[in-house]
């Protein structure tokens, strides 16, 4: 499966920003030892060599835009708009599960309610799409907006990832 994630980061140049979220991708991805991998690759969208993903699936997207420009506010809006609906649908699941099923059926993950429930409380992964400089998953508002208020310019770049 695909989906486009996007990293915020603090950077003065595009070639800066590109390279700090290549840095919180490749963290995702688990290219060293010390980070579990919850992506299978990446591929940012100043890459043409490949026939399946990035451009070739997404089409043109911007490689990296400071967010305080329209087409930053747009990527941090799909963003934050992805993160929400996915949170909401798996409550949404959690609940109706909860309710109608017993402990055991919850316990067999039949209509993959604990699939739901660990998706609720992911940090990281395909239930989260915006995720700061370090590779950790913006999860709720505040800490979005926490993010934002940086006093170096923030910039957005988007990745399509492979889980």
């Amino acid at each position: 499966m695909h989906q486009i994630i996007y990293a915020l980061v603090e950077a003065s140049t595009t070639d800066e920003a590109l390279a700090a979220g290549r840095s919180a991708f490749n963290r995702l991805v688990g290219t060293s030892p010390e980070y579990g991998a919850v992506f299978d690759y990446y591929v940012t969208f100043d890459n043409d060599s490949t026939s399946v993903a990035g451009k070739a699936r997404w089409g043109e997207l911007p490689i990296a835009e400071p967010v305080d420009s329209d087409s930053g506010q747009e990527l941090l809006k799909c963003g934050w708009e992805a993160t929400k609906q996915e949170f909401e649908r798996n409550l949404e699941r959690v609940r109706e599960g909860i309710q109608d099923l017993n402990t055991e059926a919850i316990m067999r993950d039949e209509e993959l309610i604990r699939h739901a429930c660990y998706n609720l409380g992911a940090y990281r992964g395909p239930s989260l799409f915006l995720y700061d400089e370090y590779g950790s998953a913006i999860r709720h508002r505040d800490q979005l907006d926490r993010v934002l208020e940086s006093d170096e310019q923030m910039w957005i770049i988007p990745a399509d990832v492979h889980y």
